[in-house]
């Protein structure tokens, strides 16, 4: 495993906010453009790499999305982003599917037992897989991490799990 990078500061810090401003107005190629402007030496530092994951599934790239995510996931271990990245990339890869990206999440909902992100993608995972039961679950155990409130409204205007919004009402 490789050893975990520090955080990025100015003025590289800078240049990725740049870049992520630009994917804020839409517009993915200004960030590109922005991301090379850093040295070579930082392309494949972890904050660098969320930015590219962000600017390819902008793109609808899932496969370039994919494979960043997974390359994240070995230079940020202990980090959950690259986990979630790699399961929302994987469904949408022409050879994944919903499936593949549940077999990919699951494991890191006990590697990262406090992230709310995880549990919630898994209920929107598996109410899509005609699982409500599984999908209640996961969806009351990313509440009880992320505060019920917060999480609560993300539901109700998650078309994933739509097939629940009466059941989360009461929740």
């Amino acid at each position: 495993m490789m050893r975990e990078m520090k955080k990025l500061g100015p003025p590289h810090s800078h240049v990725v906010s740049a870049a992520e401003g630009w994917l804020g107005f839409g517009n993915p190629a200004e960030a590109k453009a922005e991301l090379a402007r850093l040295p070579k030496r930082l392309e494949k530092h972890p904050e660098v790499l969320e930015v590219r994951w962000a600017i390819h599934a902008q793109e609808q790239d899932w496969i370039e999305a994919l494979r960043i995510a997974c390359y994240l996931i070995q230079t940020a271990p202990k980090s959950p982003v690259g986990w979630i990245h790699q399961a929302y990339a994987l469904r949408r890869v022409p050879e994944g599917g919903l499936e593949s990206a549940w077999n990919s999440l699951f494991p890191a909902m006990d590697k990262f037992p406090k992230n709310p992100i995880i549990p919630y993608n898994l209920a929107c995972y598996a109410c899509q897989l005609r699982q409500p039961a599984k999908a209640r679950v996961l969806l009351i155990r990313a509440m009880a991490l992320g505060g019920r409130d917060h999480i609560k409204q993300m539901a109700l205007h998650d078309s994933d799990l739509q097939p629940l919004w009466a059941a989360i009402e009461t929740l």
